[in-house]
């Protein structure tokens, strides 16, 4: 024992020095060596035995346990079965000894090491493992150690990590769900004792405001008295002892529901007491008691309380979360929500001593988070089984519903609260889509609290009714909350723009099921605060210094402030409703909308004529971005009714226009004076978007002669004017283009007058470019610094707005493309003559294949053979070996993207129909796979790999033809004569580069490519070609199989098991008798033995679902043999 005794001294003092705040990293290092060398050594384990038994420092029991753990779950195949016994009968008796006096963390840990010898011995050579966790557990002093092994084993065996074999985690499952009954059974059996034992059934309790509530509403919840009765019992007060179990026990049946299926073993009365203890959550009372007392004590207590709720809570969505509900099942899904609505009006009951806020605010935060998950899970899943039950009051849910949305205490529940919302409301428009003969029976029913919704979501977006919330949202910062950016598509948004963009959503989604009563609802209220928006020009006073407005008091300001942010809001409001005015229903709500946006063009011009963008406020600071935030948002809104704008043009044009015309010249009047670099960029950007959407989607054939818009035309061609900004130069430049370049709608091709079109087209484009083209003749010279940085701003400048331009007609008729490019011509050719001077300027390049990008996807046809070729010609000269090399290695980011601009120019290219480009085929394949790839190949980083990988996808996709020339007569004589082959080494060398592709860590890459391959292989049967099968099919499927041993890109399991099927498929016979052998042979670190069985177990199934689980269980068990061997002591003699 001396030994022992001094092994456990030296191990304490190790311990203490490691932990020690003195101690060097390098010592450190010294003592983890040392108790590495410790825990490798055979017999450890008995030291480790002594040392629990015998120390009290926790730094000794867990490095003891870890080594416990070490043994069982890496070398546990080597261990004597002598040891095995000793360790499966000490270690249980330990815990039993020891198990009230150890710290939690211990003692947990302790239990985790005996259920992981379950995992490994139980049934066979460990046959009490499981009796023995149910004795513990019905023994009242283990209850809690009971409970506590049989959560650690649900864990670790129901769900079990990669380190077993897949017929003993099958095994395992099974061996579980036999137990399943028994299990929930004590489960129930503990929890209902406890509440039985603790009720306050006896004495009559005093009424209290919150017990004794059952209402109309509640009985017809629940259908009977008695269970209405029960559920009113009061909640019982637990020990301390008493109210750990409980939780234990609901901790227990969470993580059980999270893998048994549901079904009949799952009984009413255990769904009955889960409910009881949910109840503690909603309970207020525990709060207060706890805060009158004042005792830490009974606050603690009454935590723990209200922690019984949220555990319940997480029990009853664990069951929701299930899709899949057998027929005998729904009848308890049914009285699961009968049973938490009733907790639902429990929580939003009014009552003289609470309002319904004060009451959620009591309640504990994740108690509310649980409790509107469950509310999401019963709209997503379960509404469309439930709402045919007659039983089931849906509309009295409703009004429960949105009783807890709006008086949620934070503005994150508000939010959950709304996406509840808007699945209903996405549920209810299927719904009537799918039925559409009793569409007004449904809407009837559902109408009064829809509009209610409209309402209060309309009133909580308005200062005026919301204020102190809405002061606290944040609309300086943009949020980088990825949850938010993936669920709006965009980038991001202040926490204000969030919260009335979602709101939005809910008006909008209320307004496609209810247009009538949508608009009459929002229309007044945008109305209102119209006429104090119209009504400040009495207020406007002329100054010395210009105009002033003369409103000062500072409740004056703070109304008019409030006023002027809801007006913002509701223009927006407006505006997202645009799509409900157009197609089918046009004529039907035609007035609703004219009369919208005859206010929305009154209200522009208003804002545009008094200059309230420019006028002197008493509170500059926030009045003055308020002022130029209503006119920026009314254009905004007018731009919304563009298409209802077009539409309303093709209906009168041929009969009376009149009042069309004036709509639209009042809105350029609007727009004119707004178009100076001058006004503010928000509101010049919003003019700019309304001028183009005019030009583009409504284009009515007058706007060339409307004298506003001759007044820009002559500002943006005028050189001595002030530039805009450059995206409102670009906007701007982009309407002009188009007023003279878009067909005109509703007009024969006769009475297009493209010649004059052509003309001013031309004369525009020449003006816009004038310093660019002169840049043709300087830029041969050699460029001083500041002339070379004029130079550059002159590239920027002119190939921004042009690029735009073409852009834009990209996808337009022949004529509009012809007109561009022969106003671009000259423009064009400069560009080329230019960009040899500029090839190591990577910024310049980068803007310049930006443009010819953009021309070779938009006006490829109208550029003509000869001048195309002539482009690419210049790139393959210029883009050398060396130069590639200089901005894939030395430029960084920019120098990367002139690259892969380039290789999107030739995807382009390659993928043109016909014979034009067929020529340019070598010379591309070679830059990518002599010049490009050898550069990129060993790089880690992906820059550039996407797009030469799409390159040569899109050569093979689109040129099969130059690798196989399939002729008619091969096809027919399928199997007698082969295709030939053409090209074949540069086909290898593409190839290879796919295979090297699958061996680097990027796992988009792989997935692109893998998809690639898989493309190829539906369109062009790529795997069934004899050079695919001959040489490359079974590298392939090596390569994968080899990635998935290697877990390196594990998202994409499915995606490679899909693949390698479509591999193997090509070649089954070869596959099992040819190349499983030969992966099998040639996998190192598993012995002849475990070969034949993973061969065994590898059925020759050729359908998909059981062959791709024949490869998951190979990849499994490879790796578990892996991990067996390699924990086997040195010199194991394995039979």
């Amino acid at each position: 024992m001396a030994s022992e005794e001094a092994s456990l001294r030296a191990l304490e003092s190790l311990m203490t020095e490691f932990f020690h705040n003195c101690t060097t990293n390098e010592r450190k290092r010294e003592i983890e060596e040392l108790l590495n060398n410790f825990a490798q050594q055979i017999g450890a384990w008995r030291f480790c035995l002594y040392f629990l038994s015998s120390t009290r420092n926790d730094y000794v029991m867990m490095y003891s346990l870890t080594v416990f753990e070490n043994l069982i779950n890496k070398m546990w195949l080597g261990v004597p079965s002598q040891d095995k016994m000793e360790i499966r009968s000490c270690l249980p008796k330990l815990l039993l000894a020891q198990h009230k006096t150890l710290p939690y963390f211990i003692r947990n840990k302790l239990c985790k090491v005996i259920v992981d010898i379950g995992r490994q011995d139980w049934p066979m050579f460990y046959h009490d493992f499981f009796t023995n966790i149910l004795q513990l557990i019905q023994s009242p002093v283990t209850t809690p150690l009971g409970l506590i092994m049989l959560k650690t084993t649900s864990e670790e065996l129901a769900c079990p990590r990669e380190d077993l074999s897949v017929a003993r985690k099958e095994e395992l499952r099974k061996l579980l769900l036999d137990q399943v009954q028994t299990v929930l059974g004590l489960l129930t059996g503990i929890l209902e004792s406890i509440w039985d034992k603790h009720s306050v059934t006896a004495a009559t309790p005093p009424p209290s405001p919150t017990s004794g509530e059952s209402g109309d509403l509640l009985s017809s919840l629940l259908q009977s008295p008695n269970a209405a009765k029960l559920l009113n019992q009061p909640i019982p007060i637990l020990d301390t002892e008493s109210e750990y179990i409980c939780s234990l026990a609901l901790e227990c049946l969470a993580h059980l529901f999270s893998w048994i299926p549901l079904s009949t073993s799952i009984t009413p009365s255990l769904l009955t007491t889960i409910f009881h203890f949910a109840r503690f959550g909603c309970d207020t009372r525990v709060r207060k008691m706890s805060s009158v007392n004042g005792s830490s004590q009974n606050s603690v207590l009454g935590q723990e309380r209200g922690r019984l709720g949220v555990l319940a809570m997480s029990c009853i969505n664990e069951l929701m979360s299930k899709n899949c509900v057998p027929m005998e099942f729904e009848e308890y899904l049914l009285r699961m929500f009968q049973q938490t609505f009733y907790l639902l009006q429990k929580i939003t009951k009014e009552n003289n001593a609470h309002t319904v806020k004060s009451r959620l605010e009591e309640l504990d935060e994740s108690y509310i988070e649980k409790f509107t998950d469950f509310l999401r899970l019963f709209v997503s899943v379960h509404l469309r089984r439930i709402e045919s039950y007659s039983q089931f009051p849906v509309v009295e849910f409703l009004a429960l519903l949105f009783k807890y949305t709006f008086h949620q205490p934070t503005h994150e529940g508000y939010f959950s609260c709304l996406d509840i919302w808007t699945l209903f409301l996405d549920y209810l428009t299927s719904k009537i889509k799918s039925r559409l003969a009793d569409k007004e029976a449904v809407l009837n029913r559902y109408e009064d609290a829809l509009v209610l919704l409209l309402t209060e979501v309309l009133n909580r977006i308005q200062f005026r009714y919301n204020q102190a919330q809405l002061e606290e949202l944040d609309d300086e910062t943009l949020d980088d909350d990825v949850r938010s950016r993936v669920e709006q598509g965009q980038l991001q948004q202040t926490e204000w723009q969030r919260y009335l963009r979602q709101s939005l959503e809910v008006v909008a989604k209320v307004m496609e099921l209810l247009p009538t009563h949508a608009f009459s609802t929002l229309f007044p209220v945008l109305q209102d605060n119209l006429e104090v928006y119209l009504g400040l020009q009495q207020f406007v006073v002329t100054s010395g210094t210009g105009h002033r407005l003369n409103i000062t008091a500072e409740n004056d300001c703070r109304r008019l402030h409030c006023s002027l942010r809801d007006l913002s809001s509701l223009l927006q409001a407006v505006g997202r409703l645009a799509e409900y005015f157009i197609g089918d229903v046009f004529a039907a709500r035609f007035n609703d909308a004219l009369t919208v946006v005859e206010r929305l063009v009154k209200v522009t011009l208003y804002g545009s004529q008094i200059k309230l963008y420019n006028i002197e406020t008493a509170v500059p600071s926030v009045l003055k971005p308020d002022l130029i935030d209503v006119h920026a948002q009314s254009l905004a809104a007018l731009q919304a009714y563009a298409h209802w704008l077009a539409q309303f043009y093709s209906e009168v044009h041929r009969q009376n226009p009149e009042q069309f015309i004036s709509l639209v010249s009042t809105a350029l009047e609007a727009i004119t004076p707004l178009i100076s670099s001058k006004v503010q960029e928000k509101l010049l950007l919003s003019a700019c978007h309304l001028l183009v959407s005019l030009a583009t989607t409504v284009r009515p054939v007058f706007l060339i002669s409307i004298p506003a818009v001759q007044k820009v035309f002559n500002r943006i061609t005028d050189t001595s004017a002030q530039r805009l900004p450059d995206k409102a130069q670009v906007l701007v430049c982009r309407a002009l283009s188009n007023v003279l370049l878009l067909p005109w709608p509703n007009l024969p091709e006769s009475e297009q007058q493209w010649a004059v079109r052509s003309t001013n087209h031309a004369s525009l484009i020449s003006a816009l470019t004038r310093e660019y083209r002169q840049l043709k003749s300087n830029v041969i010279l050699p460029q001083r610094k500041v002339q070379l940085e004029d130079t550059k701003v002159i590239i920027h400048q002119t190939l921004s707005v042009l690029e735009d331009i073409v852009e834009s007609i990209s996808g337009e008729s022949t004529k509009s493309r012809q007109i561009c490019y022969q106003s671009l011509q000259e423009s064009v050719q400069v560009s080329l003559a230019l960009f040899p001077a500029f090839i190591h300027q990577s910024d310049v390049t980068d803007e310049m294949l930006s443009f010819f990008l953009t021309l070779f996807q938009g006006l490829r046809v109208q550029m003509g053979v000869p001048f195309t070729e002539q482009i690419i010609q210049t790139f393959l000269n210029m883009f050398t070996r060396e130069q590639l090399a200089e901005s894939i290695l030395h430029e960084g980011s920019t120098g990367c993207r002139v690259v892969e601009k380039f290789l999107k120019i030739l995807q382009v290219v390659v993928q043109e129909p016909g014979q034009v480009f067929k020529p340019f085929l070598p010379s591309v394949i070679s830059l990518c796979m002599e010049q490009v790839y050898p550069i990129i190949a060993e790089r880690s980083s992906p820059d550039v790999k996407a797009e030469l990988f799409e390159l040569l996808f899109r050569i093979l996709h689109h040129n099969w033809r130059y690798f196989f020339k399939s002729s008619v007569l091969a096809s027919v004589q399928r199997g007698v004569a082969e295709e030939q082959m053409e090209n074949e080494a540069q086909f290898s060398a593409i190839m290879q580069a796919f295979g090297q592709s699958f061996l680097q860590p990027d796992i988009h890459l792989f997935k692109q490519n893998l998809f690639y391959l898989e493309t190829l292989n539906t369109k062009q049967k790529l795997y069934h070609k004899k050079i695919f099968r001959t040489t490359m099919l079974f590298q392939f499927v090596n390569v994968l199989l080899q990635v998935l041993v290697h877990k390196s890109h594990d998202l994409l399991q499915e995606e490679i098991g899909i693949a390698t099927y479509n591999m193997a498929s090509v070649d089954f016979d070869g596959f099992y008798s040819a190349f499983l052998p030969e992966f099998l042979a040639s996998c190192d670190g598993v012995d002849s033995n475990q070969k034949n069985v993973l061969a065994r177990n590898f059925k020759m199934d050729k359908d998909l679902p059981s062959f791709t689980q024949n490869v998951h269980r190979l990849v499994n068990d490879l790796r578990y043999y892996r991990l067996c061997n390699d924990s086997l002591p040195p010199g194991t003699v394995k039979l």
